[in-house]
């Protein structure tokens, strides 16, 4: 038996996760540019935290928890997404 989601809430997931894809670096409150280099939640957030961590240093990885207002399945099975942000160098490289 298959289980399709109302219309209306693909369409709040999938404009979220349009805007999310908008997110792509901040500024912090010292005027330093950080630029994102992950977004999610579960195994691979731990995956990817730890990497960016042993490849940028911890200083320069700063996690953002990301509260999820109307996306069901978030919230009901109480599941949480991050962003995981490096702290830009000045320096051309591959997250920014």
């Amino acid at each position: 038996m298959s289980h399709e989601e109302p219309e209306d809430y693909r369409k709040t997931a999938a404009d979220f996760m349009k805007k999310e894809e908008q997110v792509r670096e901040k500024i912090d409150e010292n005027g330093l540019t950080w630029h994102k280099i992950y977004f999610g939640g579960g195994a691979h957030y731990r995956n990817w935290l730890d990497q960016a961590i042993e490849i940028f240093g911890e200083e320069n990885i700063a996690v953002e928890e990301i509260r999820f207002s109307g996306l069901k399945c978030f919230e009901d099975g109480g599941e949480k997404a991050y962003r995981v942000w490096h702290k830009s160098t000045g320096k051309k490289n591959r997250t920014g």
